[in-house]
Formats: structure tokens, sequence, C-alpha cells
């Protein structure tokens, strides 16, 4: 159950921030917060991460709903067995529902936090991308520890059978 609460708090930050920038700022206004390095810009994004597949409304939507029922499905499956990655996963899903409502709503995604570096500007997003970012690094590293854990394990086997047949 706590991983769905934490879902859902990302899931309302999420809102609450598209919220306030779409209420409060004018499209492509602009509030520099760290000189010309991060800047709050009210923007709108029509298709996915990096504006890939625009205009692709229920395209989009129909990935989602099968990304959150997929998602849904696996966090009930490992979150008495494993710890990192159910809070993945919630936070995935946080963030993929708070893009999906933009969609379903609106046809489009408020995103509004940009960052410079020099001449480069990496593409605009919000607090439901971060999540997603987070979620899916935090899965992959949860991986990757499954993974050593499993060689771990293995290893000590192998030692075991080893220090056995020495003995013997």
């Amino acid at each position: 159950m706590v991983y769905y609460l934490i879902a859902l708090i990302m899931f309302l930050i999420d809102q609450g921030t598209k919220y306030l920038i779409s209420s409060r700022l004018q499209l492509d206004e602009q509030i520099p917060v760290i000189g010309n390095f991060f800047l709050i810009t009210s923007h709108r994004n029509r298709g996915a991460a990096f504006s890939i597949l625009q205009n692709q409304r229920w395209f989009l939507i129909l990935v989602t709903v099968v990304v959150v029922v997929g998602i849904v499905w696996y966090l009930n499956k490992v979150r008495k067995t494993r710890r990192l990655l159910p809070l993945a996963l919630a936070l995935v899903l946080g963030g993929a529902v708070g893009n999906f409502l933009d969609r379903l709503l609106t046809g489009e995604v408020v995103d509004f936090l940009q960052f410079n570096f020099g001449s480069y500007t990496f593409p605009i997003f919000n607090v439901a991308d971060s999540c997603i970012v987070v979620g899916v690094a935090l899965i992959i590293l949860d991986s990757l520890l499954d993974m050593r854990g499993g060689k771990t394990e293995v290893l000590e086997v192998k030692e075991t059978s080893e220090a056995k047949e020495g003995n013997e």
C-alpha cells in the first residue's frame, strides 16, 4: 500500500506544479532560477520524451494504459519480496499517470524545467518525467544488484563444494 501512496504523492506534486505553471505563466514565459543555466519555462509538448511522436495522442494514451497495467501487476507481484524495485515502480507509475492525465484531458503535457549547458538546451521536462527517469534508473540499479547477488550466491556454493571436496 505504501508504494501506491508514493505514486499518488508524486502524481499530486506533478499535477500541482503543472497547474501552477499553466495558471500563472504565459506560454513560453521564462523565470530565471540560476542565471541562464536553470529556468522555469512554460512549455507544452504534444509528444513523448524529447518531443518524439508529436501529435500521436491516442497512441501514447494506449501505450501508457498498457504500461500502467503492467506496472500495477508487477508491483503487486514484487512488493513483498523486494525493496528497491517496488519504489522504482511506484515512481514510474506516478509519473506515467501524471503525463497520461495531461494527454487525456488536453492532448498535451505541461513541461517547465529547462536546463542550458552553454549553447545546448536540454529538452524541457516536468516532475512526472523526472519520476520516470529516476524510477527507470532505480530499476536498472535493482537489476544490477540482483545480478550481482545471484553471482555471489553461485560463487559461494561453488566455494563450499570445493571446500567439501578438499576435506574428503
